[in-house]
């Protein structure tokens, strides 16, 4: 089942909110004030009629000789009369009736029951004041526009300043994400009105302090242990060399050579978390130092120059990136291992199973090979490790698998595609980094990782 959703900013919600609350109360305001002039002038025609009516009668009761139709345009006994008006007369009253055919402006009777039990009545259409209604009407038009126009205009202009400072925080808290530290949701939104906005920028703000701090220190605590340790693994190192040779002894030097590696790694880890690395950057040329790192870090893999260039990098760093992939490679993957090397993008790939769905996802993380078992050996650190260099050269490291099919040229440099394999892209940068961490990784799916 797919569901559609329409994105639509605050700015523009809250105008459309704010004109359709105006166009309401414009349309309830104009015809109320339509139907209180309509009945006020209708109100007014009868007391006219009713006027005329009642001194024509005056005029007639005094001299009933004279032609009240010729000399008033009244009448007597109107056959026209209406039925209801006719019944109110017969009652002695003197009445108004109106007559609305719906048909151009009404009728408005009047009628006087007389002495001598006749009928005096008159009516005439009230055209004179249905022209000052229409021009009413006309003026409450323009307005009820005016309104709505300005109605929309105003919301335009609130929701822009909301969302402006909402989309402020957003991209304060998203170099936050990237990692740069120095950002704050509330100096980045500024102004001086306070509301809702701040407190959520205050609220960011303490949580990335929090988190910032704790993450300062688990990186000291990892830092102080790893520290610690690499004395006395150093000594259990020396020692082992002392020990008498056979398997025993291989055992304990291959245990604690791997707990030195270990620590080592967590120790570098420490240091690129606390952000303070900084690439030592050199020009070299990319296919022949990595022809070169190939041949000593993995002998069985093949590398592919598809078009050489030079890149302004640091090359022990760089070094370091493509060890830890190509070790990652052997170590999860299956051969054949193929390095491309195509301008600046250096890709590792291997044909085994491929990176598991939780790196795809989350990236790489310390301490998570990906294996849902704890069969697995490794540590996670190697990408982890790869990942941060890569940070600080300002480049791109990207993971991703190959796609499910057999035979034919691969899209990563041309070489043989076989069934799946992982593939390692860094992508390094035009220029020079400036800053440690300037490009963050990139996953597959596109989500931006710190």
């Amino acid at each position: 089942m797919v569901t559609l959703s329409l994105h639509t900013g605050i700015r523009w919600k809250l105008s459309i909110a704010i004109a359709a609350v105006s166009t309401l109360v414009a349309i309830v305001l104009s015809l109320a004030v339509h139907n209180a002039a309509r009945v006020s002038m209708l109100d007014s025609s009868r007391d006219v009629q009713d006027g005329k009516v009642s001194a024509a009668q005056r005029v007639y009761e005094q001299n009933p000789e004279k032609n009240p139709e010729r000399l008033f345009g009244y009448k007597i006994d109107d056959p026209d009369l209406p039925g209801a008006l006719r019944d109110a007369v017969e009652d002695g009253q003197r009445a108004t009736y109106l007559e609305d055919s719906g048909d151009g402006a009404p009728e408005v009777w009047a009628a006087v029951p007389l002495s001598d039990g006749k009928v005096l009545s008159i009516h005439s259409r009230v055209e004179d004041k249905y022209d000052v209604l229409a021009d009413l009407d006309r003026t409450l038009v323009i307005g009820s526009a005016a309104v709505i126009l300005g109605g929309c205009a105003l919301g335009v202009l609130i929701g822009g300043k909301l969302s402006g400072r909402l989309r402020k925080a957003a991209t304060a808290a998203g170099k936050i994400t990237e990692g740069d530290t120095g950002v704050r949701v509330r100096d980045a939104i500024g102004g001086r009105v306070r509301d809702e906005t701040d407190d959520l920028a205050r609220a960011v703000d303490g949580m990335a302090d929090a988190l910032q701090q704790r993450l300062e220190a688990e990186r000291r605590v990892t830092a102080d242990i790893a520290h610690e340790l690499r004395t006395p693994v150093t000594g259990l190192l020396t020692a082992a060399e002392l020990l008498p040779p056979g398997r025993p002894t291989e055992l304990v030097r291959d245990r604690a050579q791997a707990m030195r590696t270990l620590v080592e790694d967590v120790l570098e880890v420490a240091r690129l978390d606390s952000a303070t690395e900084r690439a030592e950057l050199q020009e070299i040329a990319l296919g022949e130092f990595v022809t070169r790192r190939v041949k000593v870090f993995a002998p069985d893999a093949s590398v592919r120059v598809v078009r050489d260039a030079t890149a302004h990098t640091d090359p022990r760093r760089l070094e370091r990136i493509l060890g830890n992939l190509l070790a990652n490679a052997a170590r999860h993957g299956k051969p054949p291992v193929v390095v491309t090397i195509d301008g600046r993008v250096l890709r590792v790939r291997d044909h085994g199973p491929g990176f598991p769905p939780k790196l795809l996802a989350d990236g790489p993380s310390r301490f998570r090979t990906g294996r849902d078992d704890r069969a697995g050996f490794g540590h996670g650190l190697g990408l982890t490790i790869a990942a941060g260099q890569a940070r600080v050269l300002g480049a791109r490291l990207t993971f991703r698998n190959a796609a499910q099919q057999t035979g034919g040229d691969g899209v990563d440099g041309g070489e043989p595609q076989r069934e799946g394999g992982a593939i390692a892209v860094l992508w390094l940068p035009e220029s020079a980094p400036t800053d440690t961490g300037s490009i963050p990784i990139i996953n597959p799916r596109g989500l931006r990782k710190a």
